[in-house]
């Protein structure tokens, strides 16, 4: 959908202004011709940005409740005075500060796939603001899980680091899996979500594959 808006536009540019306006034979302007020969696309699109926008919450919103969780119960437990155990530990602030971001990221996700699911659905909206609504949401839920695995790292280390010494290396390659499967599963989404609303326009991309 996003991609025949583009065309419509740019098709616009070499025209007369007073055609944009201009009645056929059946009373219609050229934007009510678009509008109706893209019905179905219009629902498809529709259906698509909420099947996927409604997964991407439900993962989301998770990463919220776990990281929210580990906040107040930090690894190790606190003192009598309150302080948490490993509070001098370099380890620990690694898990804090990824935990942080766990959260704030994870927020910003849900936030922008709940702006998808509530969105009005018009034509115009599948140009820019939920091809940009969905790029933010899936960057956001990509650095979420991202902060999540450090922080589940760091915590392992700050357990069993005086106990298992040689659980650093296999603790990254566990943790990178997940980071690894997500991006490749998603990453041509995104690539094709940036390129498509922030490229070339595609007029510009025939002519230049006409040139080479």
């Amino acid at each position: 959908m996003q991609r025949e808006l583009q065309w419509f536009q740019e098709v616009e540019k070499f025209i007369e202004p007073s055609y944009k306006e201009a009645l056929n034979k059946n009373g219609k302007t050229p934007r009510m011709v678009f509008t109706d020969a893209h019905k179905k696309l219009l629902v498809e699109g529709q259906q698509w940005m909420k099947d996927t926008a409604s997964s991407c919450t439900v993962v989301a919103a998770l990463i919220v409740t776990m990281a929210f969780a580990a906040a107040f119960t930090v690894p190790g437990g606190n003192k009598d005075d309150g302080k948490p155990l490993f509070l001098n530990r370099g380890t620990f602030m690694l898990f804090i500060v990824s935990d942080a971001i766990a959260l704030f990221s994870s927020a910003t996700s849900v936030l922008m796939f709940l702006g998808i699911l509530t969105s009005r659905y018009a034509e115009s909206d599948f140009l820019y603001a939920l091809p940009k609504r969905m790029t933010i949401g899936l960057l956001s839920l990509f650095l979420s899980l991202v902060a999540t695995m450090i922080a589940f790292s760091a915590t392992i280390a700050l357990v069993l680091q005086d106990k298992v010494t040689w659980i650093a290396a296999p603790l990254v390659i566990a943790t990178s899996i997940p980071v690894c499967l997500f991006g490749l599963l998603q990453f041509p989404l995104l690539v094709e979500l940036v390129y498509s609303s922030y490229g070339p326009s595609i007029f510009r991309k025939q002519n230049n594959r006409r040139i080479h």
